[in-house]
């Protein structure tokens, strides 16, 4: 079996929903890990070993919602970037004198 280096806030979430349920071997099932290593993890966090992180604290990880708002994002930044170019091709069309300060 390959060994695979998770992230630390894959642990992170890991060790969340073990406080919250209360059970390792359940939550290690899930996610197709060792309960042994998911049990370290937990260990590991109580002794400080992930800094200062309140697990408690900690958003909920949805990969949809996520990927839901990066397309948000990456739509605001193209019509951001298209504003732009027009702005540019009025002074250009206009004011060709003011074109000099913006480079």
């Amino acid at each position: 079996m390959a060994r695979t280096k998770h992230s630390k806030e894959f642990k992170l979430q890991v060790i969340k929903e073990v406080l919250e349920t209360g059970k390792k071997a359940v939550v290690a099932r899930r996610y197709n890990l060792n309960a042994n290593m998911v049990g370290r993890w937990c260990t590991e966090y109580k002794n400080g070993q992930y800094g200062d992180v309140d697990v408690t604290a900690m958003p909920d990880l949805d990969p949809k919602e996520m990927s839901k708002e990066n397309e948000k994002l990456k739509i605001l930044l193209g019509e951001k970037d298209l504003e732009i170019a027009i702005l540019r091709d009025l002074i250009k069309k206009k004011n060709p004198h003011l074109l000099k300060n913006l480079k």
